[in-house]
Protein backbone atom coordinates (compact mmCIF):
# COMPACT_ATOMS: atom_id res chain seq x y z
CA UNK A 1 0.00 0.00 0.00
CA UNK A 2 1.24 3.88 -0.58
CA UNK A 3 1.65 5.33 1.95
CA UNK A 4 -0.38 8.52 2.08
CA UNK A 5 2.37 10.97 1.33
CA UNK A 6 4.22 9.34 -1.50
CA UNK A 7 2.62 10.37 -4.86
CA UNK A 8 3.39 8.80 -8.35
CA UNK A 9 4.89 10.56 -10.92
CA UNK A 10 5.27 10.88 -14.57
CA UNK A 11 8.17 8.92 -15.80
CA UNK A 12 8.03 6.19 -13.47
CA UNK A 13 3.69 5.57 -13.37
CA UNK A 14 3.15 2.56 -15.92
CA UNK A 15 4.44 0.19 -14.17
CA UNK A 16 3.01 0.41 -10.84
CA UNK A 17 -0.51 1.53 -12.06
CA UNK A 18 -0.31 -1.82 -14.45
CA UNK A 19 0.52 -3.27 -10.84
CA UNK A 20 -2.67 -1.93 -9.24
CA UNK A 21 -4.53 -3.49 -12.50
CA UNK A 22 -5.82 -0.11 -13.95
CA UNK A 23 -6.14 0.15 -17.77
CA UNK A 24 -4.06 2.74 -19.73
CA UNK A 25 -6.85 4.98 -19.79
CA UNK A 26 -6.51 5.47 -15.97
CA UNK A 27 -2.97 5.59 -16.23
CA UNK A 28 -3.07 8.88 -17.11
CA UNK A 29 -4.02 9.64 -13.56
CA UNK A 30 -0.24 10.10 -12.17
CA UNK A 31 0.03 11.84 -8.92
CA UNK A 32 -3.28 10.80 -7.59
CA UNK A 33 -3.77 8.33 -5.18
CA UNK A 34 -6.07 5.48 -5.44
CA UNK A 35 -8.28 3.04 -3.55
CA UNK A 36 -8.58 -0.96 -4.37
CA UNK A 37 -11.02 -1.49 -7.75
CA UNK A 38 -14.34 -2.42 -7.20
CA UNK A 39 -16.88 -3.04 -10.07
CA UNK A 40 -19.29 -0.64 -11.37
CA UNK A 41 -22.24 -0.72 -12.94
CA UNK A 42 -24.93 2.39 -13.81
CA UNK A 43 -27.25 -0.73 -12.94
CA UNK A 44 -25.39 -1.83 -9.81
CA UNK A 45 -25.63 2.05 -8.72
CA UNK A 46 -29.48 1.59 -9.16
CA UNK A 47 -29.22 -1.56 -7.13
CA UNK A 48 -27.61 0.28 -4.35
CA UNK A 49 -30.04 3.30 -4.63
CA UNK A 50 -32.78 1.35 -4.02
CA UNK A 51 -31.61 -1.16 -1.37
CA UNK A 52 -30.43 2.34 0.61
CA UNK A 53 -34.06 3.59 0.57
CA UNK A 54 -35.09 0.53 1.69
CA UNK A 55 -33.63 0.85 4.83
CA UNK A 56 -33.13 3.83 7.57
CA UNK A 57 -30.77 6.78 6.75
CA UNK A 58 -27.52 6.47 7.95
CA UNK A 59 -25.51 9.20 6.99
CA UNK A 60 -21.65 8.76 7.28
CA UNK A 61 -19.53 9.66 10.61
CA UNK A 62 -19.05 12.80 10.67
CA UNK A 63 -15.35 15.11 10.26
CA UNK A 64 -14.38 16.74 12.79
CA UNK A 65 -16.54 19.97 12.90
CA UNK A 66 -14.59 21.91 14.94
CA UNK A 67 -11.99 21.68 11.84
CA UNK A 68 -14.28 22.29 9.11
CA UNK A 69 -15.98 25.85 10.90
CA UNK A 70 -12.43 27.23 11.00
CA UNK A 71 -12.11 26.71 7.14
CA UNK A 72 -14.36 29.79 6.56
CA UNK A 73 -14.60 31.84 4.19
CA UNK A 74 -11.32 33.27 4.12
CA UNK A 75 -9.66 30.09 4.84
CA UNK A 76 -11.27 27.81 1.90
CA UNK A 77 -10.21 30.84 -0.40
CA UNK A 78 -6.63 29.82 -0.12
CA UNK A 79 -7.56 26.36 -0.69
CA UNK A 80 -6.63 26.09 -4.74
CA UNK A 81 -6.42 22.66 -6.54
CA UNK A 82 -3.19 22.01 -8.08
CA UNK A 83 -3.98 21.58 -11.81
CA UNK A 84 -0.82 19.20 -11.76
CA UNK A 85 -2.69 16.99 -9.88
CA UNK A 86 -6.07 17.07 -12.21
CA UNK A 87 -8.02 13.99 -13.67
CA UNK A 88 -7.55 13.52 -17.61
CA UNK A 89 -5.17 16.63 -17.11
CA UNK A 90 -2.84 14.70 -19.91
CA UNK A 91 -6.17 12.84 -21.43
CA UNK A 92 -8.07 10.99 -22.11
CA UNK A 93 -10.10 13.82 -23.40
CA UNK A 94 -9.95 17.04 -23.83
CA UNK A 95 -11.01 18.55 -19.94
CA UNK A 96 -9.45 17.89 -17.08
CA UNK A 97 -10.94 17.65 -13.57
CA UNK A 98 -10.03 19.53 -10.62
CA UNK A 99 -11.79 19.28 -6.81
CA UNK A 100 -12.57 21.52 -4.41
CA UNK A 101 -11.72 21.34 -0.34
CA UNK A 102 -14.15 21.04 2.40
CA UNK A 103 -14.85 23.87 4.42
CA UNK A 104 -17.63 26.02 7.09
CA UNK A 105 -20.22 26.20 4.25
CA UNK A 106 -19.41 22.27 2.58
CA UNK A 107 -19.29 19.98 5.34
CA UNK A 108 -20.90 17.04 3.40
CA UNK A 109 -17.86 14.80 2.00
CA UNK A 110 -18.01 13.51 -1.66
CA UNK A 111 -15.91 10.56 -2.61
CA UNK A 112 -15.07 10.53 -5.99
CA UNK A 113 -13.88 7.61 -7.97
CA UNK A 114 -12.47 7.47 -11.41
CA UNK A 115 -13.61 4.43 -13.65
CA UNK A 116 -10.81 2.47 -15.95
CA UNK A 117 -13.26 2.17 -18.79
CA UNK A 118 -16.78 2.73 -19.99
CA UNK A 119 -19.51 0.08 -20.32
CA UNK A 120 -19.39 -3.22 -18.49
CA UNK A 121 -17.44 -4.48 -16.68
CA UNK A 122 -15.52 -1.28 -15.58
CA UNK A 123 -14.27 -0.91 -12.33
CA UNK A 124 -13.79 2.04 -10.01
CA UNK A 125 -10.75 3.30 -8.02
CA UNK A 126 -11.57 5.79 -5.20
CA UNK A 127 -9.64 9.16 -5.49
CA UNK A 128 -7.88 9.76 -1.71
CA UNK A 129 -8.09 13.14 -0.45
CA UNK A 130 -4.48 14.14 0.14
CA UNK A 131 -3.92 17.95 1.31
CA UNK A 132 -0.99 17.73 -0.99
CA UNK A 133 -3.30 18.58 -3.94
CA UNK A 134 -4.66 21.58 -2.48
CA UNK A 135 -2.36 24.77 -2.25
CA UNK A 136 -2.19 25.47 1.30
CA UNK A 137 -0.92 28.30 4.06
CA UNK A 138 1.08 26.72 6.96
CA UNK A 139 -1.18 27.30 9.43
CA UNK A 140 -4.35 26.33 7.68
CA UNK A 141 -6.72 24.23 9.86
CA UNK A 142 -7.62 21.93 6.77
CA UNK A 143 -4.28 20.62 7.64
CA UNK A 144 -6.38 18.61 10.94
CA UNK A 145 -8.51 16.88 8.19
CA UNK A 146 -8.03 13.28 8.76
CA UNK A 147 -6.84 11.22 5.39
CA UNK A 148 -9.69 9.68 2.56
CA UNK A 149 -11.68 13.08 4.30
CA UNK A 150 -13.33 13.37 0.59
CA UNK A 151 -13.69 16.79 -1.28
CA UNK A 152 -16.31 19.39 -1.66
CA UNK A 153 -17.01 19.11 -5.19
CA UNK A 154 -15.02 18.82 -8.69
CA UNK A 155 -15.81 20.73 -12.09
CA UNK A 156 -14.79 20.17 -15.42
CA UNK A 157 -11.76 22.36 -16.92
CA UNK A 158 -12.03 23.94 -20.28
CA UNK A 159 -10.22 21.90 -22.79
CA UNK A 160 -6.66 21.51 -22.61
CA UNK A 161 -6.62 20.96 -26.71
CA UNK A 162 -7.95 24.55 -27.06
CA UNK A 163 -5.94 27.75 -27.54
CA UNK A 164 -3.89 28.25 -24.37
CA UNK A 165 -3.88 31.78 -25.15
CA UNK A 166 -7.12 32.28 -25.35
CA UNK A 167 -8.48 30.28 -22.73
CA UNK A 168 -6.09 28.27 -20.32
CA UNK A 169 -7.90 25.52 -19.17
CA UNK A 170 -6.28 25.38 -15.72
CA UNK A 171 -7.78 29.19 -14.37
CA UNK A 172 -11.74 28.07 -16.67
CA UNK A 173 -13.59 25.48 -16.12
CA UNK A 174 -17.28 25.28 -17.47
CA UNK A 175 -19.71 22.82 -15.03
CA UNK A 176 -18.68 22.67 -11.11
CA UNK A 177 -20.76 20.96 -8.44
CA UNK A 178 -20.37 21.78 -5.34
CA UNK A 179 -21.51 21.63 -2.09
CA UNK A 180 -24.11 18.63 -1.45
CA UNK A 181 -26.19 18.33 -5.02
CA UNK A 182 -25.94 21.28 -6.39
CA UNK A 183 -24.32 22.23 -9.57
CA UNK A 184 -24.35 25.03 -12.22
CA UNK A 185 -22.86 25.33 -16.06
CA UNK A 186 -21.77 28.42 -18.01
CA UNK A 187 -24.22 29.32 -20.91
CA UNK A 188 -23.20 30.79 -24.38
CA UNK A 189 -21.94 33.92 -22.58
CA UNK A 190 -19.25 32.33 -21.06
CA UNK A 191 -20.35 32.96 -17.46
CA UNK A 192 -21.75 31.45 -14.54
CA UNK A 193 -25.30 31.90 -12.82
CA UNK A 194 -27.99 30.32 -11.86
CA UNK A 195 -27.88 26.59 -10.40
CA UNK A 196 -29.56 23.42 -10.58
CA UNK A 197 -29.89 20.96 -7.50
CA UNK A 198 -30.81 16.93 -7.82
CA UNK A 199 -34.03 16.87 -6.25
CA UNK A 200 -35.41 19.18 -3.50
CA UNK A 201 -38.22 18.27 -0.71
CA UNK A 202 -40.44 19.93 1.44
CA UNK A 203 -39.37 23.53 0.18
CA UNK A 204 -41.79 26.06 1.88
CA UNK A 205 -43.91 23.61 3.68
CA UNK A 206 -44.99 24.88 7.05
CA UNK A 207 -43.88 22.46 9.80
CA UNK A 208 -41.74 21.14 7.90
CA UNK A 209 -37.59 21.22 7.51
CA UNK A 210 -36.45 21.79 3.72
CA UNK A 211 -34.40 18.97 2.56
CA UNK A 212 -31.76 19.07 -0.11
CA UNK A 213 -29.87 15.39 -0.30
CA UNK A 214 -26.36 15.12 -1.38
CA UNK A 215 -24.42 13.63 -3.78
CA UNK A 216 -22.56 11.50 -2.08
CA UNK A 217 -20.36 9.60 -4.02
CA UNK A 218 -19.53 9.84 -7.64
CA UNK A 219 -17.50 7.54 -10.34
CA UNK A 220 -15.89 9.73 -13.58
CA UNK A 221 -15.93 7.81 -17.28
CA UNK A 222 -13.06 8.28 -18.95
CA UNK A 223 -13.82 10.12 -22.28
CA UNK A 224 -12.93 9.58 -26.13
CA UNK A 225 -10.09 11.19 -27.19
CA UNK A 226 -11.34 14.44 -28.92
CA UNK A 227 -15.22 14.15 -27.56
CA UNK A 228 -16.49 17.28 -25.95
CA UNK A 229 -19.21 14.89 -23.95
CA UNK A 230 -18.08 13.34 -20.35
CA UNK A 231 -20.22 10.85 -18.64
CA UNK A 232 -20.72 11.38 -14.43
CA UNK A 233 -22.30 9.32 -12.16
CA UNK A 234 -23.49 10.26 -8.63
CA UNK A 235 -24.87 8.02 -5.71
CA UNK A 236 -27.49 10.96 -3.75
CA UNK A 237 -28.57 10.59 -0.59
CA UNK A 238 -30.84 12.25 2.08
CA UNK A 239 -32.69 11.19 5.09
CA UNK A 240 -36.27 10.85 3.00
CA UNK A 241 -34.80 9.60 -0.85
CA UNK A 242 -32.39 7.84 -2.06
CA UNK A 243 -31.04 7.26 -5.89
CA UNK A 244 -29.02 7.10 -8.74
CA UNK A 245 -27.92 9.49 -10.93
CA UNK A 246 -25.94 9.57 -14.70
CA UNK A 247 -24.84 12.98 -16.39
CA UNK A 248 -23.89 13.31 -19.79
CA UNK A 249 -22.66 16.88 -20.21
CA UNK A 250 -21.62 18.45 -23.59
CA UNK A 251 -19.39 21.31 -24.18
CA UNK A 252 -20.35 23.38 -27.39
CA UNK A 253 -21.03 27.32 -27.37
CA UNK A 254 -23.16 26.36 -24.20
CA UNK A 255 -23.21 23.44 -22.07
CA UNK A 256 -26.10 20.44 -21.90
CA UNK A 257 -26.53 18.07 -19.84
CA UNK A 258 -28.49 14.71 -20.55
CA UNK A 259 -29.39 13.37 -17.16
CA UNK A 260 -31.06 10.03 -16.03
CA UNK A 261 -32.02 8.98 -12.43
CA UNK A 262 -33.40 6.85 -10.56
CA UNK A 263 -35.22 8.40 -7.42
CA UNK A 264 -36.66 5.91 -4.20
CA UNK A 265 -38.24 7.18 -1.49
CA UNK A 266 -37.89 6.07 2.17
CA UNK A 267 -40.17 8.07 3.85
CA UNK A 268 -43.41 10.54 2.71
CA UNK A 269 -42.65 14.08 1.05
CA UNK A 270 -45.24 16.87 1.20
CA UNK A 271 -43.22 18.49 -1.42
CA UNK A 272 -41.23 16.39 -4.32
CA UNK A 273 -39.32 19.11 -6.10
CA UNK A 274 -38.00 17.02 -8.92
CA UNK A 275 -35.64 18.91 -11.80
CA UNK A 276 -35.10 22.00 -8.88
CA UNK A 277 -33.81 25.01 -10.25
CA UNK A 278 -32.68 27.76 -7.97
CA UNK A 279 -32.12 31.68 -9.00
CA UNK A 280 -31.68 35.13 -7.59
CA UNK A 281 -33.87 37.86 -8.42
CA UNK A 282 -33.68 41.01 -6.11
CA UNK A 283 -35.04 43.69 -8.47
CA UNK A 284 -35.99 45.13 -11.76
CA UNK A 285 -37.14 48.03 -13.60
CA UNK A 286 -40.34 46.25 -13.36
CA UNK A 287 -40.99 47.76 -9.90
CA UNK A 288 -37.86 48.73 -8.10
CA UNK A 289 -38.16 50.85 -4.38
CA UNK A 290 -36.60 54.36 -4.29
CA UNK A 291 -33.03 54.07 -3.25
CA UNK A 292 -32.50 50.13 -2.80
CA UNK A 293 -29.46 50.58 -4.50
CA UNK A 294 -27.36 52.34 -7.00
CA UNK A 295 -27.86 49.28 -10.13
CA UNK A 296 -30.91 49.49 -12.15
CA UNK A 297 -31.56 45.93 -12.09
CA UNK A 298 -29.92 43.10 -9.67
CA UNK A 299 -31.08 39.71 -10.58
CA UNK A 300 -29.64 36.38 -11.83
CA UNK A 301 -33.27 35.66 -13.75
CA UNK A 302 -35.88 37.78 -14.87
CA UNK A 303 -38.88 35.02 -15.46
CA UNK A 304 -40.01 31.63 -15.40
CA UNK A 305 -40.78 30.18 -19.28
CA UNK A 306 -42.82 27.84 -19.47
CA UNK A 307 -44.29 25.34 -22.80
CA UNK A 308 -47.17 23.04 -21.94
CA UNK A 309 -48.10 20.03 -22.81
CA UNK A 310 -51.45 21.74 -24.81
CA UNK A 311 -48.30 23.87 -26.59
CA UNK A 312 -48.97 27.22 -24.99
CA UNK A 313 -46.03 29.78 -24.11
CA UNK A 314 -46.24 31.41 -21.05
CA UNK A 315 -43.78 34.27 -19.54
CA UNK A 316 -44.21 34.80 -15.68
CA UNK A 317 -41.63 37.86 -14.64
CA UNK A 318 -40.42 37.25 -11.13
CA UNK A 319 -41.38 38.98 -8.05
CA UNK A 320 -39.66 39.16 -4.63
CA UNK A 321 -42.42 39.40 -2.40
CA UNK A 322 -43.15 40.61 0.99
CA UNK A 323 -43.85 36.77 2.17
CA UNK A 324 -43.06 33.43 0.86
CA UNK A 325 -45.09 32.54 -2.27
CA UNK A 326 -45.52 29.39 -3.67
CA UNK A 327 -47.60 29.35 -7.54
CA UNK A 328 -48.22 26.30 -9.43
CA UNK A 329 -48.86 25.72 -12.87
CA UNK A 330 -50.71 21.94 -13.24
CA UNK A 331 -50.19 20.77 -16.64
CA UNK A 332 -49.79 17.51 -17.99
CA UNK A 333 -46.67 16.27 -19.59
CA UNK A 334 -44.99 19.54 -20.19
CA UNK A 335 -42.87 20.11 -23.00
CA UNK A 336 -40.45 22.36 -21.16
CA UNK A 337 -39.56 25.13 -18.49
CA UNK A 338 -36.96 27.31 -17.54
CA UNK A 339 -35.54 30.34 -15.68
CA UNK A 340 -34.64 32.69 -18.04
CA UNK A 341 -32.55 35.97 -17.74
CA UNK A 342 -34.08 37.78 -21.24
CA UNK A 343 -32.65 41.48 -20.53
CA UNK A 344 -29.12 41.30 -22.19
CA UNK A 345 -28.83 45.07 -22.27
CA UNK A 346 -25.45 45.96 -20.09
CA UNK A 347 -27.32 49.22 -19.38
CA UNK A 348 -30.39 47.88 -17.56
CA UNK A 349 -27.35 46.57 -14.71
CA UNK A 350 -23.81 48.63 -14.96
CA UNK A 351 -22.70 46.14 -12.91
CA UNK A 352 -19.07 44.28 -13.43
CA UNK A 353 -20.32 41.20 -12.26
CA UNK A 354 -21.73 40.40 -15.82
CA UNK A 355 -25.70 39.89 -14.59
CA UNK A 356 -26.36 41.07 -18.32
CA UNK A 357 -24.77 37.20 -19.18
CA UNK A 358 -25.78 35.11 -16.88
CA UNK A 359 -27.30 32.02 -18.66
CA UNK A 360 -30.76 30.87 -18.69
CA UNK A 361 -31.35 27.18 -18.32
CA UNK A 362 -34.31 25.20 -19.52
CA UNK A 363 -35.30 21.88 -19.02
CA UNK A 364 -36.48 19.40 -21.89
CA UNK A 365 -38.61 16.34 -20.53
CA UNK A 366 -36.78 13.40 -22.66
CA UNK A 367 -39.31 11.15 -20.89
CA UNK A 368 -43.14 11.94 -19.78
CA UNK A 369 -43.47 13.80 -16.94
CA UNK A 370 -46.90 12.89 -16.44
CA UNK A 371 -49.78 15.13 -14.72
CA UNK A 372 -48.66 17.51 -11.93
CA UNK A 373 -47.56 21.22 -12.10
CA UNK A 374 -44.29 23.16 -12.24
CA UNK A 375 -44.27 24.95 -9.14
CA UNK A 376 -42.48 28.49 -8.54
CA UNK A 377 -41.60 29.39 -5.29
CA UNK A 378 -40.60 33.10 -4.41
CA UNK A 379 -38.77 34.37 -1.22
CA UNK A 380 -38.01 37.79 -0.11
CA UNK A 381 -34.67 39.37 0.03
CA UNK A 382 -33.06 42.03 0.49
CA UNK A 383 -29.24 41.53 -1.01
CA UNK A 384 -27.96 39.23 -4.37
CA UNK A 385 -26.25 36.89 -1.95
CA UNK A 386 -29.23 34.90 -1.73
CA UNK A 387 -30.87 32.53 -3.63
CA UNK A 388 -33.97 33.32 -3.40
CA UNK A 389 -36.19 31.74 -6.15
CA UNK A 390 -36.92 27.88 -6.96
CA UNK A 391 -38.46 25.90 -9.84
CA UNK A 392 -39.45 22.70 -10.35
CA UNK A 393 -41.40 20.08 -10.93
CA UNK A 394 -44.03 18.33 -8.29
CA UNK A 395 -46.20 14.97 -9.32
CA UNK A 396 -49.49 15.41 -8.80
CA UNK A 397 -49.99 11.70 -7.22
CA UNK A 398 -48.51 11.82 -3.47
CA UNK A 399 -45.13 10.99 -2.44
CA UNK A 400 -45.60 8.23 -0.71
CA UNK A 401 -42.79 6.21 1.13
CA UNK A 402 -41.85 3.01 -1.09
CA UNK A 403 -42.86 5.37 -4.56
CA UNK A 404 -40.32 5.58 -7.38
CA UNK A 405 -39.31 7.98 -9.75
CA UNK A 406 -37.80 7.28 -13.69
CA UNK A 407 -36.70 10.82 -15.04
CA UNK A 408 -34.62 11.44 -17.80
CA UNK A 409 -34.35 14.90 -19.40
CA UNK A 410 -31.88 17.66 -20.89
CA UNK A 411 -30.46 21.00 -19.22
CA UNK A 412 -29.75 23.76 -21.71
CA UNK A 413 -27.72 26.29 -20.33
CA UNK A 414 -27.68 28.84 -22.97
CA UNK A 415 -28.15 32.41 -23.43
CA UNK A 416 -31.64 32.54 -25.35
CA UNK A 417 -34.10 29.65 -25.24
CA UNK A 418 -33.08 26.61 -27.21
CA UNK A 419 -36.96 26.38 -28.74
CA UNK A 420 -37.97 29.46 -28.96
CA UNK A 421 -41.74 30.47 -29.69
CA UNK A 422 -42.81 31.55 -33.20
CA UNK A 423 -45.03 34.18 -31.09
CA UNK A 424 -43.77 37.67 -30.18
CA UNK A 425 -42.28 37.17 -26.33
CA UNK A 426 -42.79 39.61 -23.41
CA UNK A 427 -39.39 41.80 -23.09
CA UNK A 428 -40.41 44.04 -20.36
CA UNK A 429 -42.91 44.90 -17.67
CA UNK A 430 -43.41 48.26 -16.16
CA UNK A 431 -45.49 48.94 -12.92
CA UNK A 432 -46.81 52.43 -12.05
CA UNK A 433 -49.68 54.08 -10.16
CA UNK A 434 -53.00 54.08 -12.34
CA UNK A 435 -54.83 56.91 -13.34
CA UNK A 436 -54.79 59.71 -15.78
CA UNK A 437 -51.35 62.27 -15.37
CA UNK A 438 -52.67 65.73 -14.17
CA UNK A 439 -55.55 64.17 -11.98
CA UNK A 440 -55.87 62.59 -8.28
CA UNK A 441 -54.64 59.33 -8.67
CA UNK A 442 -56.66 56.37 -7.12
CA UNK A 443 -55.89 54.78 -4.32
CA UNK A 444 -54.88 50.98 -5.00
CA UNK A 445 -55.20 51.27 -8.91
CA UNK A 446 -52.03 50.18 -10.37
CA UNK A 447 -50.73 50.94 -14.17
CA UNK A 448 -49.19 47.99 -16.48
CA UNK A 449 -47.22 48.21 -19.66
CA UNK A 450 -46.17 44.80 -20.80
CA UNK A 451 -43.74 45.10 -24.00
CA UNK A 452 -43.61 42.10 -26.47
CA UNK A 453 -41.20 41.62 -29.36
CA UNK A 454 -40.72 39.91 -32.81
CA UNK A 455 -43.16 37.06 -34.52
CA UNK A 456 -45.86 37.72 -36.22
CA UNK A 457 -45.92 41.48 -34.56
CA UNK A 458 -43.15 42.28 -37.18
CA UNK A 459 -45.66 42.20 -39.90
CA UNK A 460 -48.54 43.55 -38.53
CA UNK A 461 -50.44 46.02 -41.55
CA UNK A 462 -50.08 49.81 -40.97
CA UNK A 463 -52.82 51.13 -39.42
CA UNK A 464 -53.86 47.97 -37.88
CA UNK A 465 -53.51 47.44 -33.72
CA UNK A 466 -53.65 44.27 -32.37
CA UNK A 467 -55.82 43.64 -29.40
CA UNK A 468 -54.66 43.18 -25.85
CA UNK A 469 -56.85 40.11 -24.35
CA UNK A 470 -56.63 40.55 -20.65
CA UNK A 471 -58.46 38.51 -17.84
CA UNK A 472 -58.04 38.15 -13.87
CA UNK A 473 -60.33 36.27 -11.32
CA UNK A 474 -61.45 39.65 -9.81
CA UNK A 475 -60.90 43.14 -10.49
CA UNK A 476 -61.25 45.25 -13.27
CA UNK A 477 -59.30 46.69 -15.99
CA UNK A 478 -59.53 50.10 -17.39
CA UNK A 479 -58.00 52.30 -19.66
CA UNK A 480 -56.95 49.29 -22.10
CA UNK A 481 -54.67 50.35 -25.95
CA UNK A 482 -51.86 49.07 -27.40
CA UNK A 483 -49.51 50.76 -29.56
CA UNK A 484 -46.50 50.40 -31.41
CA UNK A 485 -42.74 51.30 -29.11
CA UNK A 486 -41.98 54.44 -30.61
CA UNK A 487 -38.18 53.18 -31.19
CA UNK A 488 -38.08 52.20 -34.89
CA UNK A 489 -37.84 48.40 -33.90
CA UNK A 490 -40.01 46.38 -36.53
CA UNK A 491 -42.63 44.30 -34.21
CA UNK A 492 -42.05 46.22 -31.01
CA UNK A 493 -45.38 46.66 -29.56
CA UNK A 494 -46.66 47.25 -25.95
CA UNK A 495 -49.93 46.82 -23.93
CA UNK A 496 -51.27 49.43 -21.46
CA UNK A 497 -53.90 49.17 -19.05
CA UNK A 498 -54.82 49.83 -15.35
CA UNK A 499 -55.82 47.39 -13.08
CA UNK A 500 -58.42 47.70 -9.94
CA UNK A 501 -58.55 45.10 -7.52
CA UNK A 502 -61.15 43.58 -5.32
CA UNK A 503 -60.97 41.71 -2.05
CA UNK A 504 -57.39 40.55 -0.55
CA UNK A 505 -54.77 38.77 -1.51
CA UNK A 506 -52.62 38.12 -4.44
CA UNK A 507 -54.44 37.80 -7.85
CA UNK A 508 -52.95 36.59 -11.25
CA UNK A 509 -52.95 38.68 -13.93
CA UNK A 510 -53.07 37.17 -18.25
CA UNK A 511 -52.18 39.13 -21.03
CA UNK A 512 -51.83 38.32 -24.56
CA UNK A 513 -51.81 40.15 -27.95
CA UNK A 514 -53.80 39.25 -30.77
CA UNK A 515 -55.29 39.83 -34.49
CA UNK A 516 -58.62 38.46 -35.30
CA UNK A 517 -58.32 35.04 -34.12
CA UNK A 518 -54.57 35.06 -34.78
CA UNK A 519 -52.40 35.05 -31.29
CA UNK A 520 -50.09 37.11 -31.38
CA UNK A 521 -47.81 36.62 -28.60
CA UNK A 522 -47.14 34.13 -25.89
CA UNK A 523 -48.95 34.43 -22.73
CA UNK A 524 -47.89 37.27 -19.78
CA UNK A 525 -48.80 36.12 -16.34
CA UNK A 526 -48.02 38.44 -13.45
CA UNK A 527 -48.75 37.51 -9.71
CA UNK A 528 -50.38 41.11 -8.07
CA UNK A 529 -49.47 40.50 -4.36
Amino acid sequence: MLHRRTLLTAGGTTAALAALGLSPQAMAQAGLRLGPATPFSFEQLVTRARALAAKPHAPPPPLPADVLERIDYDAHGKLKYKTDFALFKDGPGPFPVTFFHMGRYFQTPVHMHVLDKAGSGARGREILYDPAYFEMPADSPAKALPPGAGFAGFRFQESRLGDQAKLPWQGNDWVAFLGASYFRAIGGLYQYGLSARGVALDVAVNGKNEEFPAFTQVWFEPPAEGSNTVVVYALLEGPSIAGAYRFQMRRDQAVTMDIDCKLFLRQDVARLGLVPLTSMYWYSDKLKPSGIDWRPEVHDSDGLALWTGAGERIWRPLNNPASTGISAFGDRSPKGFGLMQRDRNFDHYLDGVNYDKRPSLWVEPLSDFGEGAVELVEIPTDDEIHDNIGAFWVPKAKAAAGSSYDLRYRLHWVADEPFPSPLARCVATRIGRGGVPGQPRPQGVRKFMVEFLGGPLANVPFGVKPEAVLSAPRGSFSYVFTEAVPNNVAGHWRAQFDYTPEGNGPVDLRLFLKIGDQTLSETWLYQLL
